[in-house]
């Protein structure tokens, strides 16, 4: 049994140090001694308690330190709380001394928490940045369509870092920039024989004002000769005035024929009302010999002047057909 107690207590003194060395981070105490670093072992239960993880202010302090830069712990500890990358930040404090480029900690905690990869940001600065666009179509005056692609040299901004306009925006003017000088040129060969154009026209313009970089440079990586818009804008119009001419012609034909039907009805009610015409005349004729108002002799004499008026028309329809036989 006394094994027991032995072997309960040791497992006592082990959970005992387990919370003692966690509260009491003795081994980074020492290390921060050993390099320079002067800390308090209270200063560093402090964070324990106030959910802090103290290696992660102490190792960038220290090679803070070692850097020559004097930066307050209370700065990294508020920058830790306030959700930023204290690593980070020192980080590219050391790199913006080692370049020479001025840069305080609470420039650099503030790019930081603004969103921004503030080492990125300085490498960029000693390092310039190639940003390639993707292929913009523009079109010369001339209606030739022309693809241009762009290559941007930028170099970060550290003081429009904050509150600076991203790469998308320099995209984005640029080509606005190629499709402006490439509209305004009178014919598409000219921006092919001076290409260079492009670039000084769009970087004259200043497109980096209120973005996070500075243009070094437009270079243009290549153009290509696209469809002939022109061209083809007038073929569509003229198909849609072909198209519009044909409607009207067969707006017109239809007309026409409304036209002809009408008049071809006209017609057909003419012919039934002369037929009807004719159907009175028997019993018009009849009424009067029943009357004594017409009689035999009469009737008889019209009937010859008929007969004889039909004979004459055949007679002139005959001559009329032998003289174009002759013909």
């Amino acid at each position: 049994m006394e094994w027991l107690w032995v072997f309960g207590i040791l497992v006592l003194i082990v959970v005992f140090l387990s919370i003692f060395f966690s509260f009491f981070p003795l081994g980074l105490w020492i290390s921060a001694l050993a390099s320079g670093v002067k800390i308090r072992i209270l200063t560093l239960v402090g964070m324990r308690f106030r959910r802090i993880t103290p290696s992660k202010l102490v190792y960038p302090l220290i090679k803070a330190t070692k850097a020559g830069l004097e930066i307050s712990l209370n700065k990294m500890e508020a920058h830790y709380l306030a959700g930023g990358n204290v690593d980070r930040v020192i980080n590219a404090l050391i790199a913006a001394q080692r370049a020479d480029i001025p840069l305080e900690f609470e420039r650099a905690a503030a790019i930081d928490l603004a969103g921004r990869d503030v080492l990125q940001a300085v490498q960029m600065s000693v390092n310039p940045k190639v940003i390639e666009t993707p292929v913009v179509a523009a079109i010369a005056k001339d209606g030739i369509e022309l693809r241009a692609k762009a290559r941007v040299t930028v170099r970060a901004n550290i003081d429009r870092l904050v509150g600076g306009a991203g790469e998308e925006t320099v995209i984005a003017r640029v080509g606005e920039g190629i499709v402006t000088t490439v509209g305004s040129a009178e014919t598409h060969k000219q921006v092919l024989e001076n290409p260079d154009m492009i670039s000084r026209t769009v970087l004259s313009k200043g497109l980096d004002a209120g973005t996070a970089f500075e243009i070094l440079s437009i270079d243009i990586a290549d153009v290509d000769v696209g469809r002939n818009i022109g061209a083809q804008l007038q073929t569509d119009q003229a198909e849609a005035d072909k198209r519009i001419a044909q409607a009207k012609a067969e707006e017109r034909r239809a007309m026409a024929v409304a036209r002809e039907q009408e008049m071809v009805a006209q017609v057909q009610e003419m012919r039934a009302k002369v037929v009807e015409a004719e159907a009175e005349v028997p019993r018009a004729m009849a009424a009067a010999l029943r009357e004594g108002k017409l009689g035999v002799m009469d009737y008889y004499n019209m009937q010859n002047v008929i007969a004889d008026t039909q004979m004459r028309d055949s007679i002139s329809k005959t001559g009329l057909d032998s003289g174009e036989g002759k013909r």
